[in-house]
């Protein structure tokens, strides 16, 4: 499943920016009862190197040496299972993952070109993610509920792809707003949807963590939206460990106090603590800050 948002508002900045003006930081912390920490997160990006083998240039000073960045992704696993098949889980996801995107370069390059290619081989990535999981389950005795979420954040600009599998989150505040863009795949949510039910909190508490689409669970649902970059924006990524006691208004707060990525995600997680850490923790926040502190655009 695909979907899409609509280009960037108008006065966001139309260049891509540079390595150094991407404050990104991300942070796991296995909470206050857990005795593991079943969740995963990775951030990398992917570069274009320029390599000289032989010349018969005697000043080679011109050439563009330096190595452009392609793209950028953040990755939340989120495992479910018992013991440790759940840190299992989301390992293998996020590996596997990673080996799929390093395999499949070309795609990169030609992401403008062939978009609905791209957008392809992201959802292949999170298939072949649920295949291996399901295969690794079969070698451990009693772990057939072996699985995890994926949510994988990727900015090629001058988009954001975004891949979701589970309920691990990805938020985007901007000029005060805090919104969700992605959605719950919970029993809850499948059933609200439906209409069956009507939201409450006992229903919320006994449905709301129940996955109804995993990597390496019975079902899985992939679904990989685009949306416009805006030098405004800034992203968070969350296991459910941060939302069950962080509420959108204190994350919303958060972010818009924050002096750097690194301090909004100790701040957050700490909420998290304070608020009973009765789950594992994962965050990932970043922004884009244009060199010089200058405003990156007027609303």
């Amino acid at each position: 499943m695909a979907s899409s948002e609509g280009p960037a508002v108008a006065g966001s900045i139309e260049r891509k920016p540079t390595d150094d003006e991407i404050d990104v930081f991300g942070l796991t912390h296995p909470g206050k009862v857990r005795k593991t920490n079943q969740d995963h997160f990775l951030l990398a990006s992917v570069h274009k190197r320029v390599v000289v083998h032989l010349t018969s240039l005697t000043d080679v000073a011109h050439l563009p040496f330096g190595e452009e960045r392609l793209a950028f992704f953040a990755v939340v696993a989120d495992g479910v299972g018992g013991g440790d098949y759940g840190e299992e889980a989301s390992r293998i996801a996020l590996e596997a993952v990673m080996q799929y995107v390093t395999r499949s370069m070309q795609c990169y390059y030609q992401s403008d070109a062939r978009e609905g290619e791209f957008i392809d081989s992201l959802q292949t990535a999170a298939m072949q993610s649920h295949a291996i999981v399901r295969e690794r389950a079969e070698g451990y005795p009693g772990a057939r509920s072996m699985a995890t979420t994926l949510t994988l954040w990727m900015g090629v600009w001058p988009w954001i792809y975004l891949l979701q599998v589970g309920d691990s989150r990805y938020y985007i505040y901007r000029d005060g707003k805090l919104s969700q863009m992605t959605r719950d795949q919970t029993m809850a949510q499948a059933l609200l949807d439906q209409g069956v039910f009507s939201h409450s909190e006992d229903f919320q508490k006994k449905w709301g963590h129940v996955l109804a689409s995993a990597i390496g669970g019975p079902q899985t649902a992939p679904v990989v939206t685009r949306i416009a970059s805006d030098w405004r924006n800034v992203h968070l990524m969350c296991s459910d460990g941060l939302t069950k006691h962080v509420p959108d208004e204190r994350i919303a707060q958060r972010l818009g106090e924050m002096t750097s990525a690194k301090q909004a995600c100790e701040a957050l997680v700490q909420d998290a603590l304070d608020g009973g850490g009765t789950d594992n923790i994962t965050v990932i926040v970043g922004r884009s800050v244009p060199k010089g502190g200058a405003p990156a655009a007027s609303p």
